[in-house]
């Protein structure tokens, strides 16, 4: 999820390779502009392709700004030049089918625009758009302070998972990352640059927040910071039956405001997939792996408590909380004490290690949906059993854990199923070049039978190609999503890799 949950089970796949040769259509800046654009084929190459590795978006050059007046003056000389080109703001391009991509335009390199400032008092910090978060977290952790949300890849860029969600298992507790922005700053596609918080500019502050990148580029966000603990302990628990899985994580999601976990996220060990149990003690792995293979599914609840001295009351409260109330197999919990930017930071040693076999750069074609607390028992039966179990084999991960709707502020563009609790499902497949429309079409399946069987999903980057999907899937957002659009940016020239309008 951004967004999103980025673990990937190791696979054996292909190394999904870019053409040597991607030319790019020629735009000229007049020198007034003062901008150096990019066209040589290597900063070609790179802004052609995401994350997804699925698709090829070429454009006709990058820029690198020193400052956000540089992307000012390029998109006013986009909106009211003679020659009119299209403009994409590009993080780390963790998209998944070419959103971030702009075709014979202007892609920005915004991680040429980075840096974070803690204010005096550490309640916030001003970060540029391109910083990674995992910058943001190595700066203000140097002061004892960090941003209260977080995805599960911090390598990402704060524009990027703002202009989405930003979502991870502390949503249940503080929300998506775009609930916990001040203000911003943005230029729009007009090259207006303008402040925006709740009570400057609001509208612009809702509507970038989850926007997709429709209304501006955010060149600064002022983050939430709060205490930053220095230890985590780090549970996992496995379940046989499904109902007492999610059971047991409604109820500790529950207790957000009370003394409970800080983060909570589940997982799915299916006998057609890669059974990691490296997080167990090995005297139980091959225990586990026969579990695997009797029930076809095993549920894996993962929690953290977060904290500072090991001698605090409340670690023992949450172990015995954890340990004496909840459902789990009973004798298959393990728990690891690692320090909170390990913790924090745990995705980036899975991708080392998929990197280090060529395992990384591979296509990636992800689900990512919300659904309903009342329906999420239909759609373990009828897509986690009917369809991804039946497989031949998976090749990646699937993550199923709830979130508090009243985390989410429905004045922002995000959209999210409409229901007290929400569980956010990731189908995290890895694909061979030749097994992508395979992939691709077993996606098509469950979107499907989710239609056909009334469950009402939301989808988190999504691609969507029609217009009525568009329309469909920000139901009475749309109206005013439209408006906005032909208000700050009415040539439609940013972020045309959305695909909505």
């Amino acid at each position: 999820m951004a967004n999103l949950p980025l673990m990937i089970t190791l696979t054996t796949v292909l190394i999904y390779l870019l053409p040597s040769c991607i030319k790019s259509s020629e735009i000229i800046l007049p020198k007034s502009l003062n901008l150096t654009l990019l066209t040589d084929p290597s900063a070609i190459s790179v802004a052609s392709h995401d994350f997804g590795n699925i698709t090829t978006v070429i454009p006709g050059g990058v820029i690198c700004p020193s400052s956000p007046a540089e992307i000012s003056r390029l998109l006013s000389y986009a909106s009211n030049g003679e020659r009119k080109f299209q403009v994409a703001a590009r993080g780390q391009g963790h998209s998944l089918m070419g959103q971030a991509g702009v075709p014979d335009g202007v892609i920005i390199n915004m991680t040429c625009l980075a840096g974070v400032v803690v204010s005096d008092d550490m309640k916030y910090a001003d970060v540029a758009g391109g910083t990674l978060w995992v910058d943001v977290l190595k700066k203000t952790a140097e002061k004892g302070v960090s941003p209260v949300s977080w995805t599960d890849y911090l390598h990402v860029s704060v524009g990027g998972t703002l202009s989405n969600a930003g979502i991870g298992g502390e949503v249940f507790r503080n929300g998506p990352q775009i609930s916990n922005v001040l203000e911003l700053d943005v230029i729009t596609g007009k090259g207006e640059m303008l402040a925006c918080s709740p009570q400057l500019n609001s509208e612009l502050f809702y509507g970038v927040l989850g926007g997709l990148g429709q209304f501006g580029i955010i060149t600064r966000a002022r983050i939430v910071l709060n205490h930053a603990p220095k230890r985590a302990k780090w549970f996992r628990m496995l379940y046989s039956d499904f109902t007492a899985f999610t059971k047991d994580q409604e109820r500790l999601i529950s207790m957000a405001n009370d003394t409970g976990v800080d983060y909570l996220e589940g997982q799915l060990f299916m006998s057609n997939g890669v059974v990691d149990t490296s997080f167990f003690p090995q005297s139980d792995q091959s225990k586990i792996a026969d579990l695997v293979k009797s029930h076809g599914i095993i549920y894996v609840l993962e929690v953290a408590k977060f904290y500072d001295d090991p001698t605090l009351p409340i670690i023992g409260q949450v172990v015995d909380m954890l340990t004496k109330t909840l459902s789990y197999l009973p004798g298959f919990i393990s728990m690891h004490d690692v320090a909170y930017f390990d913790f924090l930071n745990r995705v980036k040693a899975e991708e080392d290690k998929l990197r280090s076999l060529g395992l990384w750069e591979v296509p990636h074609p992800w689900l990512n949906l919300y659904v309903p607390k009342s329906q999420i028992l239909d759609f373990h039966n009828g897509v986690v059993k009917d369809i991804l179990l039946k497989q031949n084999s998976t090749s990646g991960l699937t993550l199923l854990y709830p979130s508090n709707r009243n985390k989410w502020d429905n004045r922002m563009s995000a959209m999210v199923t409409d229901e007290d609790v929400v569980y956010i499902i990731g189908i995290l497949q890895s694909a061979t070049p030749q097994n992508v429309p395979e992939v691709e079409s077993l996606n098509d399946s469950i979107i499907r039978v989710c239609k056909d069987s009334g469950i009402k999903i939301k989808q988190y980057l999504m691609h969507y190609t029609r217009k009525e999907d568009w329309v469909e899937h920000f139901g009475t957002k749309w109206s005013d999503f439209s408006k906005r659009k032909d208000l700050f940016d009415p040539k439609k020239l940013l972020s045309p890799g959305q695909d909505i309008f």
